[in-house]
């Protein structure tokens, strides 16, 4: 719903929420992943909740939630709660603020009475998120604090331990230390969205004590959106991709009509200072792992001579795809996607022609594209709207853009050979097959969450999930790494079976998935060695595959028939149950991968 994407109308939203989320769930034409929300507040949450409801039903996300009573956080937290315990949460957000932070310094204190407060206060948060971590052992957002609506000393409130300035930006700090130090806890940052706000006016004090609202309610969407994107990237809902334009996208001009040398990039004016910081934070994104991909209606050697220009922050090698031609837009978008193995929906259409982003709105309304209007906004317009949350960050994602090149130039090695076994054999690929480690956890749980075509279930896993299954007996879990001559793929695919039968002699598969980037390099074979060495060595004798199929992983229905299961069920929607005996005698399915377990 275009009504919800940044940048929104808030005071419509706040008036319209109930059509709005009629709306949503009337016309969705994808299943909802459903997750069980917890909202701990310290100020009124009522309102929060049904706009943060409204953002995640956008995201395809269905919520449920417990809501505490007013001011009853801790309580709720720390203590044992039946009603919460019966919820059993799939999240929890702890939705406090400034005025829930009683004992200040008083300017009768010395600096050893301000450092004992201040450790009083994180010390009872930290008591919290222990106790929430032991009994839900889920996903935690904590909002920091913001910023006092008054200063006793002016400028100096920030700089002297009396400030309150000065003391909430020294807890907010020791938050920050926590988040860097424990998995499955996010920070949602008010102090910075109540700033890019406007500080009076999110700080109001009308709303606290007319409705004990901490946040006035025409901010409130925007405490809701942000919530929704940290949400929303923990089950793996980001964008990967931007799709740009170029003639007044990345640098001002037409360059079929202006040609190279006259269009706007570089330092020489105002406007083209503009583009080449606009540039900048495009390039910027590939340090997350963000791809970057060119989509143009010009001619290509024309296109290419702007990016040859040494005052131009980008570079071709920077693009994982470059497409300059005459087709049309959504043609070039779809081409694109499909040649890196991405869904559509995966990307980020940047284009400031109007014209253009309504056909691709129209056309492939899984595409995000942002209304973006003169270039000095540009930047704002995309970074507010949250497309590339970040909720963790792994070796692989830094690695992604130069994993994707390495992929294109496979793809260009494999038209030198006519048998395609041969070719595979030419690429020299090693992999690492093993039971889930730790140094890989947060790259196992994120794959569960964004993996969509190659993916037999679609079972959503998060970090401390993950984890638990690792440690307990009855699963049997493996990833999978894979490399080449081209380079390192990182962690690709993951399985997990659970053990059930009387005499445990039977693996049931709750996942399996694999990266798309590697299709077609026989490692789903290879994973299939690996999990029968794995399970004869238990004892199990059957393992039972599981196909669920949803708008995106047709690919892998037969998944099963192809790695010698037999079907011995088929409901109606689809879903079908598969059965493997492992025999005594094994014939390995794969030769072109060298697997070298981990010790």
């Amino acid at each position: 719903m275009r009504e919800l994407e940044y940048p929104f109308k808030a005071e419509e939203i706040i008036k319209k929420k109930k059509s709005y989320k009629k709306q949503l769930l009337s016309e969705s034409t994808t299943s909802f992943i459903e997750k069980k929300i917890a909202i701990l507040g310290g100020q009124t949450t009522q309102d929060i909740k049904l706009v943060l409801e409204l953002f995640l039903l956008n995201y395809g996300i269905k919520p449920s939630f417990y809501e505490s009573e007013f001011n009853q956080w801790f309580e709720d937290g720390m203590f044992s709660n039946s009603d919460l315990e019966s919820f059993a949460p799939d999240l929890i957000y702890v939705c406090t603020c400034i005025r829930n932070i009683t004992d200040f310094p008083q300017f009768s204190d010395d600096k050893e009475a301000v450092e004992l407060k201040r450790k009083e206060v994180v010390d009872k948060f930290r008591g919290l998120w222990a106790s929430l971590s032991q009994r839900y052992n889920c996903p935690i957002i904590q909002n920091n604090f913001e910023y006092p609506f008054f200063r006793l000393m002016g400028n100096m409130d920030a700089s002297d331990y009396h400030g309150r300035v000065n003391y909430i930006t020294r807890i907010n700090c020791d938050l920050y230390d926590y988040a860097q130090s424990h998995g499955n806890f996010y920070i949602c940052d008010v102090n910075y969205i109540s700033s890019a706000y406007g500080l009076d006016r999110w700080s109001d004090p009308y709303y606290w004590h007319m409705y004990k609202y901490a946040v006035s309610v025409p901010a409130i969407p925007y405490l809701s959106f942000n919530v929704a994107n940290i949400i929303k990237s923990i089950y793996g809902k980001n964008k990967k991709v931007f799709n740009l334009d170029l003639d007044n996208t990345l640098w001002g001009g037409i360059i079929g009509d202006d040609g190279a040398d006259n269009i706007e990039i570089g330092q020489e004016t105002a406007l083209a200072q503009t583009y080449s910081e606009f540039q900048e934070y495009i390039k910027l994104h590939k340090q997350m792992g963000i791809l970057l991909t060119v989509n143009s209606k010009n001619d290509n050697d024309m296109a290419v001579s702007g990016f040859n220009r040494p005052d131009s922050i980008l570079k071709m090698d920077d693009f994982v795809s470059f497409k300059a031609n005459w087709n049309p837009k959504s043609v070039n978008l779809a081409e694109t996607a499909q040649e890196i193995s991405l869904l559509p929906e995966s990307f980020v259409f940047v284009d400031d022609n109007p014209a253009e982003r309504a056909i691709i709105d129209g056309e492939m309304p899984f595409v995000s594209v942002p209304e973006i209007e003169s270039v000095e906004h540009y930047i704002q317009v995309l970074d507010k709207s949250g497309f590339f949350e970040t909720t963790s960050l792994s070796n692989d994602d830094l690695r992604r853009s130069k994993m994707y090149q390495e992929n294109v130039k496979r793809q260009q090695y494999q038209s030198k050979y006519a048998n395609y076994e041969d070719y595979l054999k030419s690429l020299e690929m090693k992999g690492e097959i093993h039971s889930f480690d730790p140094l890989y956890m947060s790259r196992i749980a994120q794959l569960t969450n964004k993996s969509n075509q190659f993916n037999l279930t679609t079972k959503r896993y998060s970090q401390s999930e993950i984890e638990e299954v690792a440690e307990d007996s009855n699963y049997i879990t493996l990833y999978g790494k894979l490399e080449d001559k081209f380079g390192d793929n990182g962690v690709v695919s993951i399985v997990i079976g659970r053990i059930k039968g009387e005499n445990k002699d039977e693996l049931h598969m709750e996942l399996w998935l694999m990266s798309c980037r590697v299709l077609k390099r026989d490692m789903e074979y290879a994973m299939m060695d690996e999990l029968v060495d794995k399970a004869k060595s238990l004892g199990i004798r059957t393992i039972f595959g599981y196909y669920y199929p949803t708008a995106k992983n047709s690919m892998v229905k037969d998944f099963y028939s192809l790695q010698g299961f037999e079907k011995i069920s088929e409901d109606v929607q689809g879903n079908t149950i598969w059965k493997y005996i492992i025999h005594d005698i094994y014939q390995k399915k794969q030769n072109v991968i060298k697997v070298n377990l981990k010790n």
